[in-house]
């Protein structure tokens, strides 16, 4: 279903990234594999994990199906390099997938502005200039999809990832208005919030050696790289401005935020009034302060 497309995915020298690389090369793609190669917490660089997940492609596909690059997608320069890769070694670019991340967890009083600048450069300033530099070629051709990992830290929330929490609830305003602004030239933005076993879900305290192991087994990253795969397809060309989740084998479309209850007076309010009839009249349709355990209870299929 990927038969003549070319797309470039960030954060691919492992986990949901390195599955996307793959199983959209096996659909038909060719692939711009990149990955700069860090650690979990942003350091360090290593050219080898993009390598690998090209050897990867070649040796099930053949040569010239995928290239590597290490850039960072916290420079803007190296952003504009990893489409230009995609133009230099296969002609053209159909598709963005916005993956690469790191954590820098922190609980909020404690949190530096360090860790706070680093989340967001990579998360959200790093699918903006991915994003930016892949759309003149998509607005000339009138095709192009971005697909954009948001998380259900930003969708929901989690204790200890303010930074990573803003940076990904970020993302999907900056998927929607995307989204809205290429709707005239058939360039379509989606968002996914996974639930995927990979090295950024082994930081998460507070999970045994038995409940990694189960998420292992039922919740893999290809699990996530199906429904990124189809969003690039010409099947999924009505599809744009949406937030999806995966998790195992369930597939499953978020609402995105309306009002639910209005109330008016047309005396104004004060906060005398609103404490004696607003608040009594909402309390019970306030959004509970929920993590995504607990919104999630059930074990996925």
């Amino acid at each position: 279903m990927l038969d003549g497309k070319v797309a470039v995915v960030t954060g691919a020298g492992g986990g949901i990234g390195r599955a996307s690389a793959i199983v959209l090369a096996a659909n038909g793609a060719k692939v711009v594999v990149n990955d700069v190669g860090a650690t979990v917490t942003g350091e360090g660089q290593d050219a080898g994990p993009a390598q690998r997940v090209v050897q990867e492609i070649t040796q099930a596909h053949g040569a010239g199906r995928a290239v590597a690059n290490s850039g960072s997608v916290a420079s803007w320069e190296d952003a504009q390099r990893m489409v230009q890769d995609a133009i230099d070694n296969f002609g053209r670019i159909d598709m963005v997938v916005n993956n690469a991340g790191i954590l820098r967890d922190r609980m909020f009083h404690y949190m530096s502005i360090e860790e706070w600048d680093a989340v967001i450069k990579v998360h959200l300033y790093g699918a903006f200039y991915v994003s930016r530099a892949a759309i003149p070629h998509f607005r000339k051709q009138e095709s192009g999809s971005f697909v954009h990992i948001t998380s259900t830290s930003g969708l929901i929330g989690s204790v200890g990832q303010v930074n990573y929490g803003a940076a990904k609830m970020g993302i999907a305003g900056l998927s929607r208005n995307i989204a809205m602004d290429m709707q005239r030239y058939k360039v379509r933005s989606n968002c996914i919030g996974p639930h995927a076993f990979s090295r950024m879900i082994e930081t998460v305290p507070g999970q045994t050696e038995e409940q990694l192991k189960a998420r292992a087994e039922k919740t893999r990253p290809d699990h996530i790289a199906q429904l990124i795969a189809f969003l690039g397809t010409d099947a999924a060309a009505g599809v744009s401005g949406q937030i999806f989740g995966v998790r195992g084998n369930e597939v499953y479309l978020y609402n995105q935020p309306r009002p639910i209850r209005i109330m008016a007076r047309s005396d104004g309010w004060t906060p005398e009034k609103l404490a004696e009839h607003w608040l009594p009249a909402v309390k019970n349709s306030l959004t509970p302060l929920e993590r995504t355990r607990d919104v999630y209870p059930w074990d996925p299929v």
